[in-house]
């Protein structure tokens, strides 16, 4: 039997983590389809079929015009008038790392005072200066707003990202996602050179979030290579996150 909570994974040419958020989806509750953004733009799939919006890794068209830059401009001009829409109707939006950078750079994220077009900040190439491909243990900020990280301290799961570098567009900036609470992650040890160790980042209703790293890559302990050293619970860390938006979905929009 088909969950009522639905979800759609935002595919284009160069994604590439569609089939693992999708499992990892399914696996926390819900009902998943994966669609080319090209059918909500012409028309053919309705964005309001769903309650959980997912933009997944890999390298949107190429990373031609740096990270995810081409979707965020599909995301911002072909799909905005939708998407602030749903988001008007408290559904969920997840962007995990390409689709973070999308979000970005749409202006999606950090979402200030409910403008979902203005770029405030981005990311960027990593002060290694080449694409990391590691493990990385993160931590939840204080009291943060995001739907998705409730009950979380801490969490174990891998990046795979060259310009994934986070950088306010000002301090004031920097300060007013403090304010708000929309920092929600942080790396316990700072991979890339990103402000503040920021991994991830909500708007200010916390529906919307954003991260580097890849949550639904530890969707079960054989995943994590802690689980050499030691048992862990079947269920992968990464997983709580959709359990989260699960949990949202069922008790609020449904």
């Amino acid at each position: 039997m088909k969950s009522s909570a639905k979800a759609v994974v935002l595919r284009t040419a160069g994604t590439n983590c569609q089939y693992e958020t999708a499992h990892a989806l399914s696996l926390s509750g819900f009902s998943v389809g994966v669609l080319h953004i090209n059918e909500f733009v012409r028309g053919e799939k309705e964005l309001e079929e769903f309650h959980l919006l997912v933009v997944p890794g890999g390298f949107a068209d190429g990373d031609y015009l740096g990270s995810a830059k081409v979707l965020a401009n599909k995301l911002r001009f072909q799909m905005g008038t939708e998407i602030k829409r749903f988001i008007a109707e408290e559904k969920l939006v997840l962007g995990i790392c390409n689709g973070f950078q999308a979000l970005v750079k749409a202006g999606i994220l950090p979402g200030f005072s409910g403008n979902y077009s203005e770029q405030v900040c981005t990311l960027t190439l990593n002060d290694s200066g080449h694409f990391q491909d590691q493990w990385v243990e993160l931590e939840s900020v204080a009291k943060n707003a995001c739907i998705f990280t409730k009950g979380i301290r801490k969490l174990s799961c891998p990046i795979n990202h060259g310009e994934g570098k986070f950088i306010p567009g000002s301090k004031d900036v920097l300060k007013m996602l403090y304010k708000n609470r929309q920092v929600v992650l942080k790396y316990a040890e700072n991979p890339n050179g990103s402000t503040d160790s920021i991994a991830g980042i909500c708007d200010e209703t916390g529906k919307v979030f954003g991260l580097m790293p890849h949550p639904e890559k530890n969707f079960t302990y054989w995943n994590d290579p802690r689980s050499l050293r030691g048992d862990l619970p079947e269920k992968g860390e990464g997983l709580l996150i959709f359990a989260n938006a699960a949990r949202y979905v069922k008790k609020k929009l449904l």
